[in-house]
């Protein structure tokens, strides 16, 4: 460590007194020590000739003394304090040493203060303060730095006095321990640094601690490096044995709600292995290869390439055996063939799929061409796109060249299969001014997403059967994109699926079937599926909005054309599924008198359906789809399950029973609150059932809580 002082650097002892060491004899100090430093701070050396010797005239201290000005006097006591220059060596020239030493201690000195005694002449003595380098930083002075020692008598506590406040320039006066100390504060923070570095790359495995820091030791195969403000965590790529690449393709053909299939599947996604599913459900066309490679309709039925594995029973053996890996590797070595079954490929729809036109679709296009459409008043009401009731039966008369009356039959038939409705409900189809509007000119279609340009003029299948096939497609996807517990859905994955394609290209036959013809249980299915596909429809291309005020217009918004009339979410739910009730924090019904969607209400309300209706958010039940033979003994299992994984819950102490607030919204539905407890008893576990049998048993009261909702996506 080196200090300058005025541009210059301490020589020898003075470098090495400074630097707090204990400097070695030299030609300048005979003892090898410099005076030590006053307690007020500031270090003064004695530059007195010695007494056999004269300085020299030309002493370049002298001329500065001299030129300084005025000097306060020091009493003989002052000067007696200060400890004596020691005496040269003998075997030295006196003169030479002297000047010398006179030089190096005034170059030590430099421009600091000069302070002398006496009536100026060669035996005065000078008192030097040694100011710090500029560069320095400029510590602040220790307490008491002017006060004079304590073994210093008034004299000399005075001459001190003076001599601080004599100094030129008034600088302030910077004490040398002071300095000494500063710089030993900072080589100590700077050398432990240093020390703390290099310890740190270390590893501290020579301690007893088990051997949890040694060289050897590095858990979860992270190496932590510490270094001064900085953390540097390596993490080692576990060594993996390569294993022998499949070239080939694993293929199993599958049905919609199988559990032979869910099996095989859950296999194959915990062994890593990939494959291609062929669902005959939502490809039917593959069924007939299914049959001509495997002699029947059967599945699953796994392939390894071209090669028929089996089905379940032949993978639980092989498994079981432990030769799985090695028929694998065996069967799947080489490249697929051409002769292997084929993925399915997007985009493309099933020939025999293929619907006949409807036999009265010649008639409608007549119609559409001839008819004048245009805006009537009626009834104080502009009503847009629509026709008159005569005019269609004068079209009718000149086209099919019949009598009135038969028109006015074929216009009903053509009423009926939902080609057009009147502009009010009011009636099927009459002759008269009476006003009607094609499907495709009503003014809900922009909002109804199974709708692409214009009605499906195909001949419309039964919707028990369309509803099935939804069913089956809609549970292919489940199976494909959701969670094993269907609490989260792959939305993303989904969107881009085959299986989503179809689904969406099947909705369009819902234009113009026939729902009157359904039973009370292919209907409450048929609602409740057709809901829970909307959800779903719904979420991948608008996005699933938070909070029930927000969640209106996503429930209004979005529409299907199912039966030649709209149905949305709230229609659906509050409409159908509860007779026609209101929604949570609305004045309206979803229908008013008159509307022809009220024959397909349920006639009456089953609590449970709330359990089957998936609305898109975690809070929701999970989404599921029914069939119309066991929808009741599944809406129960739904609402038991729902209730099991966190519906509801006991609290002892407080004798509260905390609902989910799908209870609340829909309070109406699930009668009083005091009997709601007995209701929900038979949908609890055994722990939550006992709970709450204490509970009922006392007598005592029971408080209805109800659980936050979260309304983020399940996805």
């Amino acid at each position: 460590m080196e200090l300058t002082i005025n541009g210059q650097q301490p020589r020898g002892d003075a470098a090495a007194a400074i630097d707090g060491q204990s400097p070695v004899p030299g030609p300048g100090l005979a003892g090898g020590k410099l005076p030590p430093p006053q307690r007020d701070g500031f270090l003064e050396v004695d530059l007195s000739p010695r007494p056999d010797e004269e300085p020299p005239s030309a002493n370049p201290g002298d001329r500065a003394i001299g030129e300084g000005g005025p000097v306060p006097e020091i009493d003989a006591s002052a000067r007696g304090a200060a400890p004596a220059s020691p005496p040269a060596p003998a075997h030295e020239e006196p003169g030479e040493e002297r000047g010398a030493e006179a030089e190096d201690r005034e170059d030590a000195v430099g421009d600091g203060a000069k302070v002398g005694g006496g009536g100026g002449g060669g035996g005065s003595d000078v008192t030097s303060v040694i100011q710090p380098h500029s560069q320095l930083p400029k510590p602040e002075a220790p307490p008491m730095s002017c006060s004079p020692p304590r073994d210093v008598g008034a004299a000399a506590a005075a001459a001190i006095s003076g001599r601080s406040q004599s100094m030129p320039g008034g600088l302030a006066a910077v004490g040398m321990p002071a300095i000494g100390k500063f710089i030993r504060d900072r080589s100590n923070s700077f050398s432990a640094a240093i020390v703390k570095r290099l310890s740190s790359l270390k590893e501290i495995g020579s301690d007893d601690d088990g051997g949890r820091g040694g060289s050897d030791f590095k858990p979860d195969g992270v190496t932590e490096i510490n270094l001064s403000g900085l953390k540097v965590v390596v993490r080692l790529k576990a060594e993996e044995q390569p294993e022998k690449e499949l070239r080939g393709r694993i293929s199993f053909f599958s049905r919609s709600n199988c559990r032979d299939c869910t099996a095989v599947r859950c296999f194959l996604r915990e062994r890593g292995l990939k494959f291609v599913e062929i669902n005959v459900d939502v490809y039917p066309q593959r069924e007939k290869e299914l049959i001509e490679r495997t002699g029947s309709s059967q599945v699953p039925q796994i392939f390894f390439n071209e090669k028929l594995f089996g089905g379940l029973v032949a993978l639980n053996s092989l498994r079981n055996s432990g030769g799985f890996d090695r028929r694998l590797k065996e069967m799947l070595g080489g490249k697929c063939s051409g002769e292997a079954p084929a993925p399915p490929v997007y985009g493309f729809d099933d020939p025999e799929e293929e619907e006949r036109a409807d036999e009265a679709v010649g008639i409608v296009r007549v119609l559409r061409q001839r008819l004048p459409i245009q805006d009537r008043l009626t009834k104080m009401k502009i009503v847009k796109n629509c026709f008159a009731g005569a005019e269609m039966v004068e079209v009718l008369i000149h086209h099919l060249d019949c009598g009135r009356k038969k028109a006015v039959e074929i216009g009903k038939q053509l009423a009926k299969k939902h080609f057009f409705h009147h502009v009010f409900g009011e009636n099927d189809f009459e002759d008269g001014n009476h006003f009607y509007r094609f499907i495709e000119h009503e003014p809900y279609i922009p909002r109804c997403f199974n709708f692409r340009g214009s009605t499906n003029d195909s001949e419309p299948k039964r919707a028990a059967e369309v509803g099935l096939r939804m069913t089956k497609i809609m549970s292919a996807i489940l199976e494909s994109y959701a969670s094993e517990d269907r609490r989260h859905l792959d939305y993303g994955a989904i969107s881009k699926s085959e299986e989503f394609r179809r689904y969406v290209n099947l909705s369009q036959k819902l234009h113009r079937v026939d729902l009157l013809e359904l039973s009370p249980d292919e209907s409450l299915a048929f609602f409740l599926n057709l809901y829970n596909a909307m959800v779903i429809h719904t979420v991948i291309r608008v996005g699933l909005p938070e909070g029930i005020m927000d969640r209106r217009s996503f429930d209004s918004d979005f529409q299907y054309v199912v039966g030649g009339y709209p149905f949305s979410l709230s229609t659906i739910r509050n409409g159908i599924l509860r007779n026609n009730r209101r929604p949570p924090y609305s004045l309206a019904k979803p229908f008013g008198t008159g509307d022809r969607r009220l024959e397909l209400a349920v006639l009456k309300v089953n609590p449970l359906i709330h359990f089957g209706l998936c609305d898109g958010t975690r809070s929701s039940p999970t989404v599921r789809f029914f069939s119309p033979q066991g929808v009741q003994s599944e809406l129960r299992c739904a609402a038991r399950e729902f209730f099991q994984s966190g519906g509801v819950d006991v609290d002892l102490d407080k004798r509260t029973l905390k609902l989910t607030r799908i209870m609340k919204w829909f309070s109406a539905d699930f009668g009083q609150d005091r009997e709601i407890p007995r209701w929900i008893l038979s949908y609890l576990d055994a722990t939550k059932a006992g709970l709450l049998t204490h509970l009922l048993s006392d007598g005592g009261p029971i408080h209805l809580a109800y659980q936050n909702y979260d309304w983020s996506v399940n996805s």
